[in-house]
């Protein structure tokens, strides 16, 4: 998929089937202005506390807007003086596996803690992707439809 355009704040603001870099995320966000830099990583892990069997991978599709859509929670997020770096994975991936990662600049820590924290849950309320939990044995469960 294609970035998005996005605002000044925003460096980076993609729904995408290729593996997510922390590293480019913290480049994004990287300013002379900026004394903290918070990150959000979310991984596959191996459980689901609401379902019995152990995960095995987690198969994330979006909607075609998905990333359109992205790129404006973060824009209204982002509070002034912070720099906004955000993605989220498509397509299988195995547990350990990178399925969002956000990365936040600011002056001080607080801001940019919660700064990424609004980024993170207003993703996880708006953006119009699903996973599909895969279990060892097999079976699987939609979650977020």
């Amino acid at each position: 998929m294609t970035t998005a355009p996005v605002a000044t704040a925003v460096r980076l603001a993609r729904v995408t089937d290729a593996p997510l870099s922390i590293d480019a995320h913290i480049e994004a966000v990287r300013s002379s202005a900026a004394g903290a830099v918070a990150t959000f990583i979310g991984q596959v892990r191996d459980h689901d506390p609401s379902v019995v069997g152990e995960v095995v991978g987690l198969e994330y599709s979006a909607h075609p807007d998905a990333e359109r859509i992205l790129a404006e929670v973060a824009a209204r997020v982002a509070a002034p003086g912070t720099l906004v770096a955000i993605s989220h994975r498509t397509g299988l991936l195995d547990v350990g596996g990178l399925a969002l990662v956000a990365a936040v600049s600011a002056a001080h820590r607080r801001l940019a803690f919660e700064t990424c924290e609004a980024l993170v849950e207003g993703v996880k309320v708006e953006i119009p992707v699903w996973k599909r939990e895969i279990l060892r044995d097999g079976t699987y469960h939609w979650v977020g439809l």
